[in-house]
């Protein structure tokens, strides 16, 4: 009687091909786009938060343009319509509550 093994299973996507180095590069500059993007945001809360509570603002840190939306589609709409679906500009997305907290979005 022979025994007939399964194919062994392999990963469904390739190991990713960026080196450990290009890596923390890429984490070094998003952490610091979201840091000039915070210091944005805390100049903006104050005048903002009273109005538009819990609506999510999108930050532009080269120009300190921000769109507003009450919602997370509609503000990735607002930037896909006022930034088209390019990979070169890079935005920030806060929530104007008490932490800001609602994720970061890179465009």
């Amino acid at each position: 009687m022979t025994h007939i093994s399964q194919q062994r299973r392999t990963r469904i996507l390739p190991p990713s091909p960026i080196v450990p180095e290009q890596k923390r590069h890429q984490r070094e500059q998003r952490d610091a786009l979201a840091a000039k993007c915070r210091e944005i945001f805390e100049r903006l809360r104050p005048q903002l938060i009273e109005t538009n509570y819990n609506w999510h603002i999108a930050i532009d840190p080269e120009t300190e343009d921000y769109l507003l939306d009450l919602t997370l589609k509609g503000i990735t709409q607002k930037i896909r319509d006022t930034y088209g679906n390019t990979n070169q500009v890079k935005l920030t997305i806060f929530r104007l509550n008490d932490t800001g907290t609602c994720g970061r979005l890179w465009l």
